[in-house]
């Protein structure tokens, strides 16, 4: 027997929760979700009445509408309690926990027109700082983009990208470019060699 429509959005909407943690009108829109927003928002008004899930706003930046599951709004108090200094997160561009491109939009710069500009690319990383973008790593991993012009940012993000890389999770890195220049010629240089860079003819590479 064909499953009931109101059955499949329930269904939808759990799993949306399960997938983000914090699910907002952004993240809805991001998955093409048929009937978008509106569709999936008294499913998830009635989780809350039932006690599956919470209503609040529990991240900056994110909308008035946030749902959440409990256990989701547990973590982020003790992960903001445990943090004395940056928490960064490595994650695939394209990665349901990466905010960007989905229920955030994209930080803007003074220089997309030369043709470098993030998005929820294949192969692109991100390395977010406190929650926030702080250094686009593209495809390739030869091009960098800095989103924050504080020290102890770009060197928790290049601390990330060299553990990551190590781990295995990045394969090789090789950067050549850094906010359009040369990767030497720009503050990020000094950070990506103190998270263990190592210098070649062309940039700063560090290895699995």
């Amino acid at each position: 027997r064909e499953e009931s429509p109101t059955r499949r959005l329930h269904a939808l909407a759990e799993q949306l929760l399960e997938r983000y943690g914090v699910v907002t009108r952004g993240s809805v829109m991001a998955e093409g979700v048929p009937g978008g927003w509106a569709a999936v928002y008294p499913v998830l008004k009635a989780l809350e009445e039932a006690g599956r899930c919470r209503r609040g706003y529990f991240v900056d930046g994110l909308g008035g509408a946030q749902f959440a599951l409990p256990g989701a709004v547990d973590r982020m108090r003790a992960m903001g309690e445990a943090h004395e200094g940056h928490a960064t997160q490595v994650l695939a561009a394209t990665d349901p926990a990466n905010p960007y491109g989905a229920a955030l939009g994209w930080p803007r710069r003074d220089d997309e027109a030369s043709g470098h500009r993030a998005g929820r690319k294949a192969g692109a990383v991100v390395a977010l700082v406190d929650g926030e973008l702080g250094v686009y790593v593209e495809r390739g991993g030869r091009t960098l983009l800095s989103y924050s012009d504080d020290p102890e940012v770009l060197r928790s993000a290049a601390d990330a990208l060299a553990l990551a890389a190590r781990d295995g999770l990045l394969g090789r890195l090789a950067v050549e470019k850094a906010d359009g220049e040369d990767v030497f010629d720009t503050p990020f240089a000094s950070a990506l060699i103190e998270a263990g860079f190592r210098h070649t003819s062309r940039g700063l590479r560090v290895r699995a």
